[in-house]
């Protein structure tokens, strides 16, 4: 299953991708970096500065590591919503792939979309893509 990713909310798509994982389907996302999050430009930066700066006590350069890349933000959202400590969860977190924009390889591909999870169904204009985070967030301001 191979799901265009532009224009949909992200939490929304998410949950819906962790159900098809867990049904045994493998999910491919193409333009990873063209969903959105819904929610003011400012609060959603804001938390996502104070999430990254989390670091260990003991010793800060030990981690724990954020993802900042589309893609890898798209993952975590997804592995979030699965069972991570039961082994069908790892095994359906392996059988998902994340891309940002569309590789060579699938832009013949039949992709399908999540109509419910559109941003046109928020009836709000506040909101910020993966992409224009994830570059907020690698720039480091």
């Amino acid at each position: 299953m191979i799901i265009d990713a532009t224009d949909l909310v992200l939490g929304r798509v998410a949950s819906r991708i962790a159900k098809e994982l867990l049904n045994g389907s493998e999910v491919i996302i193409v333009n990873a970096d063209k969903a959105v999050i819904s929610g003011e430009r400012k609060s959603t930066l804001s938390q996502y500065d104070a999430w990254t700066k989390v670091r260990s006590l003991v010793d800060p350069t030990q981690g724990p590591f954020h993802p900042k890349r589309p893609g890898d933000l798209f993952r975590r959202t997804v592995r979030g919503m699965l069972p991570m400590k039961k082994a069908k969860g790892k095994e359906a977190f392996k059988r998902l792939k994340t891309h940002s924009g569309v590789p060579s390889k699938y832009e013949n591909e039949e992709m399908e979309t999540f109509p419910k999870a559109n941003i046109k169904q928020l009836g709000t204009r506040r909101f910020i893509r993966l992409g224009e985070l994830s570059k907020h967030l690698r720039e480091g301001k």
